[in-house]
């Protein structure tokens, strides 16, 4: 994960990104490319990489994470009750909630046996 965060920053500082939008880049593709290796690398069909490409689009940013473990799509679960009382809430799913708030977009689909995860970016913050 370190190598992956320091690409980030270089990627960030090369392209002028304000510090908000270099922040928000780096929370989102940790997190999209923590929960492969949490929850995708072990088992049946279990990822055997995750890659992240990041380009710069007029004022976007979109990062793509991309894996080839088994079939899932984390935005087709419900987005989770944060109105809840803690105790009735479900474990997990807050992560890619909190992705969704800090991006434009976030799609997901499913190309030649790998999961990819699209997410845009405001390049200015």
């Amino acid at each position: 994960m370190t190598r992956l965060l320091d690409a980030l920053e270089g990627f960030a500082e090369a392209a002028s990104l304000s510090p908000k939008a270099a922040h928000r880049l780096a929370v989102v593709v940790e997190e999209l490319a923590a929960n492969v290796a949490m929850h995708g690398s072990t088992g049946p069909g279990a990822a055997t990489f995750v890659a992240v490409t990041v380009r710069q689009e007029g004022e976007e940013v979109i990062a793509t994470v991309e894996d080839d473990g088994r079939p899932f799509d984390p935005l087709a679960k419900a987005a989770p009750d944060t109105e809840a009382a803690l105790e009735d809430r479900d474990v997990g799913g807050l992560g890619v909630h909190f992705v969704q708030q800090m991006t434009k977009s976030l799609r997901y689909s499913r190309e030649d046996g790998r999961n990819r995860l699209v997410a845009v970016l405001d390049a200015a913050g």
